[in-house]
């Protein structure tokens, strides 16, 4: 059948009617459908079974599952449409989906079936899987929350679609040389992907008040020449678990207009021709250009407002199917801007409303503001997006117009408050007008997306107080009502069930298997905290975990790794306030210490990294050198071989962490405290049973609130004394009085390990004793070691460790991402579940 007719062209009336004519009642499967994956392997691939590759069994194994999904997906979207129910869509630049295809399986309930087909044909499942490539559509923790929100939004039956770009590459390859990260091609699109739907009947037009020209061998933009890129739609199925919704993930791929210059072409400018189609192709080539550059930056505004703009033109089009009147639009369609990179969301809509639609403005304004709402997550500067008007005026000239009189009405507002308080004014504008001599001019982000919604979260508890006491205090007190909290979670589907299956196993035996839906069902675990055979049987399925892992990394990459060692664990993006260098100073003064004690009792311990640098980012580089260095120096030294062991995981992607979480012992979350918005490996962690060796930041601090915190390993200063600190601390004297401190930092720069590149770590040291230390690495060293001998002395009683730890997983409840999008679904939008029947 042809989905897009079956969608689009249906003679049925009723919801009713509709199951009927798709089939669909529950779904239900026989062993029949094992003929799809012969029927895909011969009629999609052309190849004889004997001769598929890996590659065609996988792809075949994958369309099977789409054709069992593919009538419940249509009638999921009829159901919303022949309800005219309100509908969330959910703007974000990143979705870390992962992998798809064991993830499906799961959550159609189709494991049973799934093993008689691989039984029966005799399929290698590992090889299978592992054809899959990670969607290369997003970079960290921002990703693979909204890729988390989207299954629980399905599984809450909401009425939900996710709208992001198809980059034809990921953020890169990441690979280790010399100790150095190097960025390499991640082309995860290289083979068909058997997931994902084109829907080129529903293309938006989007325009540009600039065209682009070749100049030099590079693309230039040509302001004053208006020009349109074509948005194409691939779907992608969201299963909720069980089955019942399955909702739309929504990417766009750039194109040009259906223009071929013949002429130029035929006078042997072959490149000339092509110039529309390779500056239309390029805003969708590459997830988060290098932004060091400004044209890089350039993309990245242009790849921000083409999101936007197709994602509203196609959000207006699905309400006029059921809806004329315009009052109605913010009962029908509610839009969640995730972080600052959709906040042309606000001028956008703004354009379709008065220019399009011919509302009055104040109609439109209220109507924007009402639709709008706005996640935070982000308490650093540098990272509210702030966009020089020059761009705006070459780029995006009508957008612009709107953001002036946008600000020109909310400065009116502000004077009209507070007469004669020009500075707050000037603090709270939309432009903010900076400069020695020559004044530049930028449009702020993050203002023109508080001002033109009606809600503001931050992710953590913490996070939003210092949000509305800091980074946007002045708008906060114009708009106390707008801001709340929502605190991160994460699916425990994939991030428990799926990916630590024995111990998924043991949780069901004792508790029952309510938990999968329900998370807070996990508390009931407290009452085996006692249980000696329990806390065994946890210790065994851990000690599982770590095999299973260490067989997976051998596999993969040659390495081994002792499971009978503590598995130590920081996997996050590289960045100085994340503070990686700090984990590793903690290494460094363990090493010293058996260095010069080698009859030191200490248990053998594996410190795990993983995690990538921005490309231009070169200080989180040499962190990156520093901790390979580290780890090259301490497998070759034999007085601490078999004792102490450093592993960098290069290329950390979602399948590394469904791989590395369920092994691991320790959950190192050591952000500088009031700098980590949230988090979310600690919460994965968490529910692993791993614990926390941690700050008081993030939402780590309602984990140990939920968990108690004599069940968490806490240290260091608090956000308010890091804050009341900034004026006096002294990184210096914290090396001239800590002799633990400064014997590390004297072995580092004496170059101990770098003997062969002499000064390579001179950044570091900069950092540290030169440039204030800002993020307070010296400050928290000592107390990281004393937390870190409370940890070991803790290990070494296995079921004490054990009931820390099912304490942990108890309370890890709240942390799942069906708690977070019922809060925002009640709170924020409004929007109420719709069974499909």
């Amino acid at each position: 059948m042809n989905s897009y007719v079956a969608m689009n062209e249906s003679p049925v009336r009723d919801v009713e009617s509709l199951a009927r004519h798709y089939g669909c009642g529950p779904v239900k499967f026989s062993g029949t459908d094992e003929a799809l994956y012969e029927r895909h392997l011969l009629f999609d691939n052309g190849v004889d079974l004997s001769a598929a590759t890996m590659r065609d069994r996988f792809e075949a194994l994958a369309r099977s599952v789409r054709d069992v999904l593919s009538q419940r997906w249509l009638l999921t979207e009829k159901t919303y449409e022949q309800q005219n129910v309100k509908r969330l869509y959910y703007l974000s630049m990143e979705f870390l989906i992962g992998r798809s295809l064991v993830n499906n399986v799961m959550n159609l309930l189709l494991g049973p079936l799934a093993n008689e087909v691989i039984e029966e044909k005799n399929l290698n499942l590992v090889d299978i899987l592992e054809q899959e490539p990670d969607a290369g559509l997003g970079n960290g923790g921002l990703g693979r929350l909204a890729a988390c929100f989207m299954e629980s939004a399905a599984t809450l039956q909401l009425p939900a679609m996710g709208y992001g770009l198809r980059y034809e590459y990921g953020i890169f390859k990441q690979t280790i040389h010399n100790g150095w990260q190097q960025e390499m091609p991640d082309n995860w699109l290289r083979f068909p992907d058997p997931w994902e739907i084109a829907r080129p009947n529903e293309k938006v037009d989007v325009s540009l008040g600039c065209s682009f020209e070749l100049s030099e061998g590079s693309l230039r933009a040509v302001p004053g020449r208006p020009s349109t890129l074509i948005g194409l739609p691939f779907d992608r199925p969201v299963i909720g678990y069980g089955g019942s919704t399955i909702n739309t993930l929504r990417l766009w791929a750039a194109a040009a207009p259906d223009y071929f210059n013949f002429e130029e072409f035929s006078h042997g400018d072959f490149i000339e021709a092509f110039t529309q189609t390779l500056s239309a192709e390029t805003i969708t080539r590459v997830l988060y250009p290098d932004d060091s550059s400004f044209k890089g930056q350039g993309l990245r505004l242009i790849q921000e407002f083409f999101l936007v703009a197709c994602s509203l033109a196609d959000a207006v089009r699905r309400f006029r199917r059921s809806n004329s009147d315009w009052s109605f639009f913010p009962d029908k369609v509610a839009i969640q801007m995730n972080d600052t990179h959709p906040s042309l969301a606000v001028p956008e809509l703004m354009r379709i409303l008065v220019d399009e639609v011919r509302l009055g403005w104040d109609e439109a304004w209220q109507i924007t503001q009402k639709t709008l709402a706005y996640t935070n997550h982000t308490l650093l500067p540098e990272a509210l997006e702030r966009w020089p008007v020059a761009w705006f005026e070459d780029v995006l000239p009508r957008q612009l117009e709107i953001i002036y009189e946008i600000n020109r009405r909310f400065l009116g507002d502000v004077r009209g408050r507070f007469p004669g308080d020009q500075q707050r004014a000037e603090r709270v504008s939309l432009v903010e007008e900076t400069g020695n001599g020559k004044i530049e001019k930028k449009i702020r982000m993050a203002h023109l997306a508080v001002v033109g919604s009606h809600s503001t979260n931050g992710v953590a508890e913490i996070h939003s107080k210092l949000l509305r006491e800091t980074t946007l205090r002045d708008l906060a007190d114009l708009f106390p009502e707008r801001f709340n909290n929502k605190t991160n979670g994460v699916t425990p589907r994939r991030w428990l069930q799926f990916c630590n299956q024995g111990f998924s196993k043991l949780i069901t035996a004792a508790i029952g298997d309510r938990w999968t839906k329900d998370l807070t069902e996990v508390r009931l675990l407290q009452a085996f905290t006692a249980d000696t055979a329990f806390l065994e049987n946890f210790l065994s399925a851990k000690r599982n975990s770590k095999a299973q892992f260490c067989n997976w990394l051998r596999r993969s990459t040659g390495q081994n790794l002792d499971p009978d060692s503590i598995f130590d664990c920081q996997i996050k993006r590289i960045h100085e306030y994340k503070r990686q260098f700090l984990n590793a100073l903690r290494i460094v003064v363990l090493y010293k210490r058996l260095r010069e004690n080698p009859a030191l009792d200490m248990y053998p311990r594996t410190f795990l990294f993983a995690g990538k640098a921005a490309p231009a980012y070169r200080l989180a580089k040499v962190i990156i050198k520093f901790i390979n260095n580290l780890a090259a120096t301490i497998d070759g030294d034999p007085a601490v071989r078999g004792r102490l062991k450093v592993v960098f995981l290069p290329d950390y992607c979602v399948s590394l962490a469904e791989h590395l979480i369920p092994a691991s012992d320790v959950s190192n979350q050591i952000s500088t405290a009031g700098y980590e918005a949230s988090g979310t490996s600690n919460m994965k962690f968490m529910m692993n049973g791993a614990l926390t060796l941690g700050t008081r930041d993030g939402a780590t601090i309602e984990m140990s609130a939920e968990a108690g915190e004599d069940n968490f390993f806490l240290f260091g200063l608090t956000a308010q004394q890091v804050l009341e600190s900034r004026g006096w601390y002294s990184p210096q004297w914290h090396y001239d009085h800590e002799p633990e401190t400064r014997q590390a930092l004297d072995l580092i720069f004496s170059d101990y390990f770098s003997r062969y590149e002499p000064g390579v770590f001179e950044p570091l040291r900069e950092m540290l004793l030169k440039n204030g230390d800002h993020y307070m690495h010296l400050a928290d060293l000592k107390s990281y070691m004393e937390a870190d001998e409370r940890l070991l002395a803790c290990y070494a009683n296995p079921h004490e460790w054990a009931r820390k730890a099912i304490l942990n997983v108890a309370a890890s409840g709240k942390f799942s991402s069906d708690r977070t999008i019922t809060e925002y679904a009640e709170q924020i939008w409004n929007v109420e579940p719709c069974p499909i029947p």
